[in-house]
């Protein structure tokens, strides 16, 4: 008398009237692998069963790089959306001294940065009346400087954006708050013929949110809309 347990009868009717519903369970299909295996022994090398382990593997491969594929898809998205926000709430100021100070204020926001500053070189100093009244957004440094911060003294050529994360933010951009920033997005700017350069820079408290591996392209578009509307104001 044979000792294998006969299936039920009712069950064995629905698993062949319905075939798909076994083939289709992942977890099922395992169990009938592995018993198939237990049943040939441990001498006999099974090739499909090995075919259909790295196939399998090759399936979870393909799902974990298509889910990825999908999240940047939608990340991507989402940072052109809040450029594009970030600039047309840049674009609605009608005065000067308004449109530099919502850079620090819905601007950054948008952007979801801690901090926003414009360093202008200038041959001047820093006491003028404007410049006391927006020295939260505004930094007025000598000529050169922008230069030696984006490059940090090293013979390099010059990035339209630097990424990079830092211990602590420099205070002669970043004021009071330097302590706190932790990475950073630095955008040179050209204002024209016969004019000084400009630097924007971003700063995160996050020291994951700007790093030299992130890409630059919508930072770089912002970068282009900012000082072509600075051109406009210093003219």
């Amino acid at each position: 008398m044979s000792s294998t347990p006969k299936i039920d009868d009712a069950l064995r009717e629905k698993i062949i009237a319905q075939p798909d519903v076994i083939l289709d369970d992942q977890d099922l299909m395992q169990a009938l692998i592995a018993a198939n295996e237990r049943a040939m022994g441990g001498n006999i090398v099974d090739l499909r069963g090995i075919a259909m382990e790295r196939l399998e593997s090759r399936f979870d491969r393909l799902e974990d790089t298509h889910r990825s594929v999908i999240a940047a898809a939608y990340e991507n998205l989402a940072g052109t959306n809040q450029v594009h926000r970030a600039i047309l709430r840049m674009l609605d100021p009608m005065e000067f001294e308004v449109f530099l100070r919502d850079l620090g204020g819905p601007v950054a926001d948008i952007l979801r940065v801690d901090c926003m500053k414009l360093v202008l070189e200038s041959v001047q100093n820093d006491d003028e009346p404007a410049v006391q009244r927006l020295g939260d957004v505004l930094s007025v440094a000598e000529p050169g400087f922008i230069a030696h911060y984006l490059t940090q003294g090293r013979n390099i050529p010059l990035r339209q954006v630097t990424l990079r994360q830092m211990h602590e933010g420099a205070p002669e951009v970043y004021g009071d708050k330097a302590g706190w920033i932790r990475s950073e997005a630095c955008l040179k700017l050209d204002f024209g013929t016969g004019r000084l350069p400009g630097m924007l820079v971003m700063g995160s408290e996050d020291p994951h949110q700007f790093s030299p591996q992130q890409g630059t392209d919508l930072l770089g578009f912002f970068a282009g809309v900012f000082e072509r509307s600075m051109r406009r104001w210093l003219s």
